[in-house]
């Protein structure tokens, strides 16, 4: 099976002023003359990291990752303020993707996205899809509600029962009411001791859920107070808004892709992203690959979700 491309470092960083005072934090690597390929990390909220660098051929790739607003290394962190949350949204970042590749020099690029990284992905190219050579998608997200309410609204507690009541402990005062705008007033509120531990439950149910078997280290990752709360702050802001889409809007505006060569990797078993959302997608866009991987769940580094991410790839760098 496939793994990960050997450790690469940065050639390039540079932080570039998009609108509203923010900056995106974004780095290139990999070969300078390559294919240029954009990753779009998930949340929204989550971040990039150096093992997103290596889904890529870097003697065939010009790897490009940034970090969304507020997120990461990009300024401001909304850990800090949440201030400049109403200057994050789905179309302010689509935006960005395209100053960043009017910045970088970019004619067209092909677009990886995961999870949220599905949906940005998605609302990207169908804005912009003169400009995307292929899409690479995995978890498909596209923020239907009932996508958002399999997972933040009950229905994923028939099958982690005792994860979802520790999700339940900050909004339990809220039985019977939305609980992802219960969590948006705690999120909101301006006192540490009330934002704090919600934010570390937000982000440790999905930490929780997103692989086949339960993982410490992505667990002490998410629940880390800094990283969860501009996580879980941004995720619910996206969430509580419906990510500024129509309902179903991303899948019915599939037909714009039919030109553009795709692949759909989906877990079988992932509890953040049910299959049929991939399987609703490919319906609507035939033309991609689709591939069911039977053994794993959400998580981009489950083998053989990261056997078939790299093979797409592998299979786009000559195209």
């Amino acid at each position: 099976m496939r793994t990960l491309y050997p450790e690469i470092e940065p050639d390039e960083i540079g932080f570039l002023p998009v609108s509203d005072g923010q900056e995106l934090y974004w780095e290139t690597s990999g070969n300078p003359a390559g294919k240029p390929v954009v990753f779009l990390h998930g949340g929204p909220g989550g971040g990039t990291s150096a093992a997103h660098r290596r889904l890529f051929d870097p003697a065939k790739y010009r790897i490009v990752l940034f970090d969304q607003r507020g997120c990461g290394l990009s300024l401001p962190h909304v850990s800090e303020s949440a201030d400049h949350l109403a200057a994050n949204t789905t179309w302010h970042l689509v935006r960005d993707i395209e100053k960043l590749r009017e910045h970088l020099n970019v004619e067209r690029w092909q677009v990886f996205g995961g999870s949220w990284g599905s949906a940005l992905a998605l609302a990207y190219a169908e804005t912009h899809p003169e400009r995307v050579t292929e899409l690479v998608l995995r978890g498909i997200f596209t923020l239907r509600k009932r996508e958002l309410d399999w997972f933040y609204e009950g229905g994923a507690r028939l099958i982690v029962p005792e994860l979802w009541q520790t999700f339940l402990e900050p909004v339990a005062h809220a039985e019977g009411r939305h609980l992802i705008r219960a969590y948006h007033e705690l999120l909101s509120n301006p006192d540490p001791s009330i934002h704090g531990p919600a934010a570390v439950a937000w982000a440790t149910w999905e930490a929780s859920t997103i692989t086949l078997q339960p993982r410490a280290d992505l667990i002490a990752k998410f629940s880390d107070p800094t990283y969860a709360l501009a996580f879980a702050r941004i995720e619910n802001h996206y969430f509580v808004n419906e990510g500024w889409f129509d309902e179903g809007q991303l899948i019915a505006h599939a037909g714009l892709l039919r030109e553009i060569p795709g692949a759909i990797v989906q877990g079988r078993y992932d509890l953040c992203t049910p299959a049929i959302t991939a399987y609703d997608l490919h319906e609507a866009w035939p033309e991609a690959s689709f591939t069911v991987i039977q053994d794993a769940g959400h998580s981009f580094d489950e083998p053989g979700i990261l056997d078939a991410l790299i093979e797409a790839t592998d299979r786009f760098a000559d195209l």
